[in-house]
């Protein structure tokens, strides 16, 4: 079956050099200081991809600011706050006592970290570096995390992640509209690390070989590795309430709003669970009273007895689905190689010290 996905990128596949070239002249505008950069006092780590499709940027995100309050720091989150609802130069969606904000104002993403962060601020705006220097009056964040944050230059870092899906890794390899990167590949040279997310055995084997042509490309800039692991179950009606395992013994239908639906249906058919039937959204989707009869229709006709989701669905649901199917959301964290740690914590302690070298991507 052709997809509209390809479709557009082959219409748009002799527009993707102009793009490119585009994008290159905006990156090197930044590098050169004709296009502003402003930088923090306290250090910022940048979380973001080269490509469209989703990468496990939000749970990578979780995973840096606990390992930054594992080493002691108060660190802060901010966010475009894509497809929320608010749109003030600063928008607070966690004070870090509690959240502000429902995710339809403050956007999918910053609403599931602000509920899974207890006690970290969490700040969507337009510009990085007004919502960063709040982080640092408002809350005394003594570091930044930028999430989505590669191609956002405005704004200087200590630490640029890029972050690569085992699933999809450069997709087609073509820039936007012929394909699903957001620059070429050159951009990469702003990188401080490379991390593939999402490993599994079913790709293990290209992700080994992808990892060497980085290594091979980009010598001086490493690449770390890392999985998802099943936490917990997530239920909507407490009485229904079971484990992951005493899940995968009920009939599900599946449903996301996720820019790689693809990488949500997989990793429930690998890890067991019985799929009935699945469904997509596009990414960042806010669920109408319609979209939910429709997947109440839909679950009915698949013999589903039980929907399972992501979590960024389940903060947008939670409460609005009714009885007669429960709605279950499957917690996922990130684990990453133990060398990674290190890497972070001598970044960090390197940038306290007036030492390090602010990256301009």
């Amino acid at each position: 079956m052709v997809k509209a996905r390809d479709v557009l990128f082959c219409l748009g596949r002799p527009f993707s050099p102009f793009y490119g070239m585009a994008m290159s002249a905006r990156a090197w505008l930044y590098q050169k200081n004709i296009f502003k950069r402003h930088a923090l006092p306290v250090p910022v780590v940048s979380v973001g991809n080269l490509t469209m499709g989703g990468t496990g940027k939000t749970p990578f995100v979780m995973y840096i600011v606990k390992k930054l309050k594992e080493l002691g720091r108060n660190p802060a989150v901010v966010s475009r706050g894509y497809g929320g609802a608010a749109r003030g130069p600063v928008n607070v969606v966690s004070d870090a006592e509690q959240v502000l904000m429902p995710p339809e104002m403050s956007g999918d993403e910053p609403g599931l970290i602000a509920e899974s962060l207890p006690g970290v601020a969490v700040i969507t705006g337009a510009k990085r570096a007004v919502t960063g220097m709040y982080a640092v009056k408002r809350f005394g964040a003594d570091v930044i995390v930028m999430d989505d944050g590669f191609q956002h230059m405005g704004l200087d870092r200590d630490l640029n992640l890029v972050l690569f899906s085992a699933l999809s890794l450069l997709g087609n390899g073509r820039v936007f509209p012929g394909g699903d990167l957001r620059e070429p590949v050159s951009a990469l040279r702003r990188a401080d690390a490379f991390v593939i997310t999402g490993i599994d055995g079913h790709t293990r084997k290209r992700a080994h070989v992808f990892r060497q042509r980085l290594n091979s490309h980009f010598p001086s800039i490493p690449v770390f590795s890392s999985r998802y692991r099943s936490t917990a179950l997530l239920h909507s009606h407490k009485p229904y309430g079971c484990t992951v395992d005493q899940a995968k013994q009920v009939p599900l239908f599946a449903f996301c709003g996720l820019a790689n639906p693809e990488s949500f249906r997989l990793l429930l058919v690998r890890k067991g669970f019985q799929i009935m039937g699945f469904h997509s959204f596009k990414d960042h989707h806010f669920y109408s009273v319609k979209d939910i009869k429709k997947l109440m229709d839909m679950a009915f006709e698949k013999g589903g007895a039980a929907f399972i989701t992501t979590e960024k669905d389940y903060v947008k649901l939670k409460g609005r689905v009714g009885a007669d199917i429960p709605l279950l959301a499957l917690g996922i964290e990130i684990e990453v190689e133990k060398e990674f740690d290190v890497f972070l914590a001598e970044r960090i302690c390197h940038g306290d010290q007036g030492a390090g070298i602010r990256g301009q991507g």
